[in-house]
Parts: C-alpha cells; sequence; structure tokens
C-alpha cells in the first residue's frame, strides 16, 4: 500500500465544555505519520488553555495551522492583555511551539496553497437599509447579543481591526497563484448563515468585503466553523466546509453521523506522503 498524509480540520473544539477535551484527545489524531492538521478556530476562552491544547496536538501530527476564533480573543477587564496584543500573544507561543498562523509563510500541500486567515467581523452582513447602531439594537431587542460586545468590543475597534486584517491578507493573496484553500474561523460567503435559527447571529459571523475571494483566489475548498452548523456545500464551484464540533448539545446529535461518513475531523486534502511541502513567503 502507498503511503501518503492527509490534511485535516476541525474548528470550534470549546475545550472548556464537558466532555470535549476528552473527545479531542480521542478522535483528532493522525491516521498516517505525515498527517497535518488544521485548528479553525475557538480551541478555548484562556490563552494557557488554547496553547496547551495545540501543542499536544503539534506532538501528534506532523503541522498543525492555527487560526483564532472569536473565542481566543475574549478577555475580562483584570487580564493583562487585551484585542491585538492578545492575538499578538497567542501568535508568540504558536510559534514557540512550531504551529503555523496566520502570520506565518503559508504551506503548501498537494499542489494548493493553505491561507490560514484573520480577518474577524464588520456587522456588514445586516439587513439592507439599516445603520450599524440599528442593526446590533434591534438584535439586542429580539434577545440576540454575542459575548464579543462585552469580551472584545470594548478593547478594540471590531470593525477597524477587521477593515486593516482584510487588506493585509488582499496584498498577500494577490500575490498567490495556483489553487488555494482558504482558512478561516468566519465564513467567508453570506450564503452559509442561511440556516441560522437566529439570523442577528451574522452580524458576528463575517463581512461582506470577503465574498468574491474563493472564486477572485482561487479557492478549492474553505474551511471555517464558527456557526456551529456543520455542513460541507459547493457554492460557484468551491467546497465550503465548517468543520466545528461544537458544544455537548450540538455534537450530541451529529458528531456520530460525521464521524460514520468520514466527515470529522474533515479530510481537505490527500497526497502521497513522499511529497515535499513548499512554503510560500
Amino acid at each position: 500500500m502507498t503511503a501518503r498524509r492527509t490534511l485535516w480540520a476541525v474548528s470550534d473544539l470549546h475545550v472548556a465544555a464537558r466532555g470535549n477535551r476528552e473527545l479531542v484527545d480521542a478522535l483528532v489524531r493522525p491516521r498516517d505519520p505525515g498527517d497535518w492538521l488544521i485548528v479553525a478556530g475557538d480551541v478555548a476562552e484562556r490563552t494557557a488553555t488554547v496553547l496547551g491544547v495545540l501543542s499536544d496536538l503539534r506532538d501528534r501530527f506532523a503541522q498543525v495551522i492555527w487560526v483564532p476564533g472569536n473565542h481566543e480573543l475574549f478577555s475580562r477587564s483584570t487580564d493583562t492583555r487585551h484585542g491585538r496584543e492578545r492575538y499578538a500573544d497567542l501568535v508568540r507561543g504558536c510559534r514557540d511551539l512550531g504551529v503555523l498562523t496566520p502570520e506565518d509563510p503559508w504551506p503548501v500541500f498537494a499542489g494548493r496553497t493553505i491561507v490560514p486567515m484573520f480577518t474577524l467581523y464588520d456587522y456588514s452582513w445586516r439587513s439592507p437599509g439599516t445603520t450599524t447602531e440599528e442593526a446590533l439594537s434591534a438584535a439586542e431587542g429580539n434577545g440576540v447579543m454575542f459575548t464579543d460586545q462585552v469580551a472584545i468590543a470594548p478593547y478594540v475597534d471590531v470593525p477597524v481591526w477587521c477593515r486593516e486584517r482584510l487588506s493585509a491578507t488582499v496584498r498577500r493573496l494577490s500575490r498567490v497563484t495556483g489553487p488555494t484553500v482558504l482558512v478561516n474561523h468566519w465564513p467567508l460567503v453570506r450564503e452559509v448563515t442561511d440556516r441560522l435559527a437566529l439570523p442577528e447571529i451574522a452580524l458576528w459571523s463575517g463581512t461582506r468585503h470577503t465574498e468574491d475571494w474563493p472564486t477572485r483566489f482561487h479557492a478549492e475548498t474553505v474551511v471555517y466553523g464558527h456557526l456551529h452548523i456543520p455542513l460541507v456545500r459547493e457554492i460557484d464551484g468551491v467546497v465550503h466546509a465548517e468543520v466545528s464540533l461544537g458544544y455537548p448539545r450540538e455534537h450530541d446529535r451529529s458528531l456520530a453521523t460525521r464521524r460514520a461518513d468520514g466527515l470529522w475531523p474533515f479530510p481537505v486534502l490527500t497526497e502521497p506522503a513522499e511529497f515535499s511541502a513548499e512554503v510560500m513567503e
């Protein structure tokens, strides 16, 4: 049998939730020695916990690629790091572990450039004709308010940070030739939010400025999380795979079926193990 290696993907591990750490320990493991793993955000809320989980995964997989989710950015007023400083702390910790982040050169796997991104959201996925303030007020009036509003927004202007991240990412993407796998915690296209039980959650779920990225930047697959709606959909010829584990009430309903179908962890790419990896500067 020819040796092979696979690029797997997971997200929203939420290891602080009851039983999730044990599931990650048992199920997120390589099948072949050369396997890689994408972790698309929301590992945990505390930096030490996030880095501890990534360290364990790095010990198992030949390479781990991490992008932040909103939960990694959560902080309290008593914390010493908030917003941008918190993210910088996580990047430094990942580099110490040998885990790739959105700030590192992009690796190539099976001839596809793997693009870990950090784009945030800007409240632009709102009803036409409404302002951000009106949309957030309406959401609150309907009983919908993300923890981000008290654990991220007080410490950094999220839409401004989002614009900065979008600009920097586009500049890098414009230099890439050939097929890509785009990796982000937040979805890149609004269509995948159409199954949200609470439509207002879309406000904190992405930005209209990424909606053409999958086709514009030659994506074969977009890997994302955040919504806890684990689906694989093809949109405009691009596969969009939501790879979350989610909270116990969610994975109690879906994980066994996904495991039986070979969809969690999600197999993004497979290639002969002797294929040599490259890195995009």
